[in-house]
Protein backbone atom coordinates (compact mmCIF):
# COMPACT_ATOMS: atom_id res chain seq x y z
CA UNK A 1 0.00 0.00 0.00
CA UNK A 2 0.83 3.29 -0.67
CA UNK A 3 1.82 6.28 2.10
CA UNK A 4 -0.58 8.89 0.96
CA UNK A 5 -0.84 12.30 2.80
CA UNK A 6 -3.54 14.45 2.45
CA UNK A 7 -2.87 18.68 2.58
CA UNK A 8 -5.75 21.03 2.93
CA UNK A 9 -7.01 23.95 4.13
CA UNK A 10 -10.49 24.66 4.92
CA UNK A 11 -12.40 27.86 5.85
CA UNK A 12 -15.94 26.10 7.00
CA UNK A 13 -15.74 22.54 6.97
CA UNK A 14 -16.79 21.43 3.86
CA UNK A 15 -13.17 20.71 2.34
CA UNK A 16 -12.40 18.79 5.44
CA UNK A 17 -15.11 16.61 4.97
CA UNK A 18 -13.98 16.26 1.35
CA UNK A 19 -10.25 15.73 2.47
CA UNK A 20 -11.68 13.12 4.71
CA UNK A 21 -13.53 11.22 2.23
CA UNK A 22 -10.14 11.75 -0.30
CA UNK A 23 -8.10 10.28 2.63
CA UNK A 24 -11.02 7.00 3.33
CA UNK A 25 -10.39 5.91 -0.56
CA UNK A 26 -6.79 5.98 -0.30
CA UNK A 27 -6.76 4.87 3.31
CA UNK A 28 -3.98 8.14 3.63
CA UNK A 29 -2.88 10.30 6.43
CA UNK A 30 -4.54 14.03 7.06
CA UNK A 31 -2.48 17.13 6.88
CA UNK A 32 -4.52 20.10 7.99
CA UNK A 33 -3.40 23.26 7.32
CA UNK A 34 -4.61 25.62 10.12
CA UNK A 35 -6.98 29.01 9.99
CA UNK A 36 -2.97 30.86 10.44
CA UNK A 37 -1.58 28.58 6.99
CA UNK A 38 0.47 26.18 9.52
CA UNK A 39 1.15 23.12 9.54
CA UNK A 40 0.79 20.35 12.52
CA UNK A 41 4.26 19.53 14.36
CA UNK A 42 5.96 16.69 11.71
CA UNK A 43 3.84 17.27 8.77
CA UNK A 44 6.73 18.28 6.81
CA UNK A 45 8.50 14.82 7.92
CA UNK A 46 4.98 12.96 6.62
CA UNK A 47 4.99 14.96 3.29
CA UNK A 48 8.26 14.53 2.88
CA UNK A 49 7.98 10.32 3.42
CA UNK A 50 4.41 10.03 1.37
CA UNK A 51 4.72 8.48 -1.97
CA UNK A 52 1.65 10.46 -2.81
CA UNK A 53 0.53 14.42 -1.95
CA UNK A 54 -2.87 15.53 -2.80
CA UNK A 55 -3.74 18.57 -2.16
CA UNK A 56 -6.93 20.27 -1.11
CA UNK A 57 -8.17 23.90 -1.17
CA UNK A 58 -12.16 25.67 -1.09
CA UNK A 59 -11.82 27.94 -4.09
CA UNK A 60 -12.16 31.58 -2.84
CA UNK A 61 -12.13 34.49 -5.29
CA UNK A 62 -10.86 31.80 -8.62
CA UNK A 63 -7.91 30.43 -6.34
CA UNK A 64 -6.44 28.59 -3.66
CA UNK A 65 -7.09 30.06 0.15
CA UNK A 66 -4.30 32.60 1.53
CA UNK A 67 -3.66 29.92 4.05
CA UNK A 68 -2.92 26.98 1.37
CA UNK A 69 -0.89 29.29 -0.34
CA UNK A 70 1.50 30.19 2.89
CA UNK A 71 1.66 26.83 2.53
CA UNK A 72 2.42 26.32 -1.03
CA UNK A 73 5.39 29.37 -0.18
CA UNK A 74 6.76 27.53 2.58
CA UNK A 75 7.21 24.13 0.33
CA UNK A 76 10.12 26.41 -1.95
CA UNK A 77 11.98 24.30 0.88
CA UNK A 78 11.56 21.05 -0.47
CA UNK A 79 11.45 22.54 -3.96
CA UNK A 80 15.24 24.15 -3.73
CA UNK A 81 16.25 20.13 -3.25
CA UNK A 82 13.78 18.64 -5.49
CA UNK A 83 12.65 16.59 -2.39
CA UNK A 84 9.42 15.77 -3.61
CA UNK A 85 10.55 14.98 -7.58
CA UNK A 86 8.38 12.16 -8.80
CA UNK A 87 6.10 11.88 -6.09
CA UNK A 88 2.48 11.57 -7.26
CA UNK A 89 0.16 14.69 -6.59
CA UNK A 90 -3.85 15.06 -7.32
CA UNK A 91 -5.53 17.97 -5.62
CA UNK A 92 -9.58 18.98 -5.05
CA UNK A 93 -11.94 21.91 -4.41
CA UNK A 94 -15.30 23.29 -2.99
CA UNK A 95 -16.98 26.34 -3.91
CA UNK A 96 -20.65 27.62 -3.02
CA UNK A 97 -20.99 28.18 -7.05
CA UNK A 98 -21.13 25.24 -9.66
CA UNK A 99 -19.08 26.86 -11.83
CA UNK A 100 -17.19 28.96 -9.12
CA UNK A 101 -13.80 29.00 -11.28
CA UNK A 102 -12.95 25.80 -9.36
CA UNK A 103 -10.72 24.74 -12.43
CA UNK A 104 -7.99 28.20 -11.10
CA UNK A 105 -7.61 25.90 -7.95
CA UNK A 106 -7.43 22.57 -9.49
CA UNK A 107 -4.81 24.38 -12.06
CA UNK A 108 -3.16 25.74 -9.33
CA UNK A 109 -2.33 22.72 -7.59
CA UNK A 110 -0.71 21.12 -11.03
CA UNK A 111 1.25 23.66 -11.40
CA UNK A 112 2.43 23.52 -7.98
CA UNK A 113 3.27 19.68 -8.30
CA UNK A 114 4.53 20.19 -11.56
CA UNK A 115 7.01 22.80 -10.26
CA UNK A 116 8.09 20.46 -7.60
CA UNK A 117 8.68 17.80 -10.67
CA UNK A 118 5.67 15.58 -9.63
CA UNK A 119 3.39 13.43 -11.25
CA UNK A 120 -0.44 14.13 -11.43
CA UNK A 121 -3.31 12.17 -11.46
CA UNK A 122 -6.79 13.43 -12.41
CA UNK A 123 -10.40 11.47 -11.27
CA UNK A 124 -10.15 8.73 -14.20
CA UNK A 125 -14.11 8.82 -13.83
CA UNK A 126 -16.66 9.48 -16.68
CA UNK A 127 -19.00 12.15 -16.42
CA UNK A 128 -22.85 11.98 -15.62
CA UNK A 129 -23.86 13.87 -18.13
CA UNK A 130 -27.48 12.77 -19.91
CA UNK A 131 -30.62 13.57 -19.22
CA UNK A 132 -31.10 10.84 -16.66
CA UNK A 133 -28.20 11.91 -14.60
CA UNK A 134 -28.65 12.97 -10.99
CA UNK A 135 -26.78 15.90 -8.95
CA UNK A 136 -25.95 12.96 -6.50
CA UNK A 137 -24.26 10.96 -9.05
CA UNK A 138 -20.53 10.61 -9.15
CA UNK A 139 -18.47 13.04 -10.78
CA UNK A 140 -21.37 15.31 -11.87
CA UNK A 141 -19.74 17.98 -12.26
CA UNK A 142 -17.59 16.64 -15.24
CA UNK A 143 -13.92 17.24 -13.71
CA UNK A 144 -10.48 15.31 -15.19
CA UNK A 145 -8.16 17.40 -12.88
CA UNK A 146 -9.42 16.74 -9.59
CA UNK A 147 -12.68 16.18 -7.56
CA UNK A 148 -15.18 19.56 -7.32
CA UNK A 149 -17.63 19.94 -4.94
CA UNK A 150 -20.84 22.33 -4.89
CA UNK A 151 -21.65 23.03 -1.78
CA UNK A 152 -24.77 25.98 -1.48
CA UNK A 153 -23.58 29.27 0.68
CA UNK A 154 -25.32 28.46 3.66
CA UNK A 155 -25.50 24.71 3.77
CA UNK A 156 -23.33 22.90 6.68
CA UNK A 157 -20.87 20.31 6.43
CA UNK A 158 -22.97 17.79 6.82
CA UNK A 159 -25.32 18.16 3.64
CA UNK A 160 -22.69 18.54 1.06
CA UNK A 161 -23.44 15.94 -1.65
CA UNK A 162 -22.93 12.69 -1.01
CA UNK A 163 -22.24 12.26 -4.91
CA UNK A 164 -19.51 14.89 -4.62
CA UNK A 165 -17.77 13.08 -1.29
CA UNK A 166 -18.09 9.64 -3.27
CA UNK A 167 -15.85 11.06 -6.36
CA UNK A 168 -13.77 12.86 -3.62
CA UNK A 169 -13.52 8.40 -2.18
CA UNK A 170 -13.06 7.52 -5.92
CA UNK A 171 -10.47 9.89 -6.24
CA UNK A 172 -8.21 8.93 -3.09
CA UNK A 173 -8.44 5.05 -3.76
CA UNK A 174 -7.19 5.98 -7.61
CA UNK A 175 -4.49 8.10 -6.45
CA UNK A 176 -3.15 5.40 -3.67
CA UNK A 177 -3.61 2.53 -6.52
CA UNK A 178 -1.69 4.93 -9.10
CA UNK A 179 1.20 5.44 -6.55
CA UNK A 180 1.45 2.38 -5.66
CA UNK A 181 2.08 0.98 -9.06
CA UNK A 182 4.62 3.58 -9.45
CA UNK A 183 6.21 2.64 -6.49
CA UNK A 184 6.70 -0.99 -7.85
Amino acid sequence: MANVAVVFHSGYGHTQRMAQAVADGAQAQLVPIDAEGNLPDGAWDSLAAADAIIMGSPTYMGSVSWQFKKFADASSKPWYTQAWKDKIFGGFTNSANVNGDKHSTLHYFMTLAMQHGGIWVGTGLNYNNTKASQRADVNYLASSAGPMAQTPGDASPAEMNAGDLETARLFGKRVAEVAAKYRG
